[in-house]
């Protein structure tokens, strides 16, 4: 069976191209363009991996990230951060997953090249 991967992110183009790529490499994709109705897919969908993107209306992915680590019904999910946030905030803006602020298994940039997406996501896929 197919392994789901829920991606989270606002810009419609981006759903649409990594869509393509991860159906195509097999995987069942579903997508929310809302960081809230992402956090709720999450809740309810059980995806086996989520994508998120940090710049969002609303609700940024960082607090998304850690309200899934803190959520029993979430908290198992791998979560991989895809954002151009450094790009809008420049270099000296890092971070990096950790247990606390930012509990994902990965960061990347956008773009992100597809080699490099999906061995992280068979990395991290249980």
């Amino acid at each position: 069976m197919a392994k789901k991967i829920l991606i989270v992110d606002d810009d419609t183009d981006f759903i649409e191209a990594m869509t393509a790529l991860l159906e195509g490499n097999g995987y069942q994709i579903s997508s929310e363009s809302n960081a809230k109705k992402g956090f709720e897919a999450a809740r309810t969908g059980n995806p086996d991996m989520l994508l998120l993107d940090v710049m969002m209306p609303g609700i940024d992915g960082f607090d998304i990230a850690r309200a899934l680590h803190d959520d029993e019904n979430t908290n198992k999910i791998p979560v991989i951060i895809i954002t151009g946030v450094r790009k809008q905030m420049g270099p000296s803006f890092k971070f990096r997953p950790d247990s606390v602020w930012l509990p994902v298994k990965a960061v990347l940039e956008k773009p992100v090249k597809p080699e490099q997406l999906l061995k992280t996501i068979k990395e991290n896929l249980s």
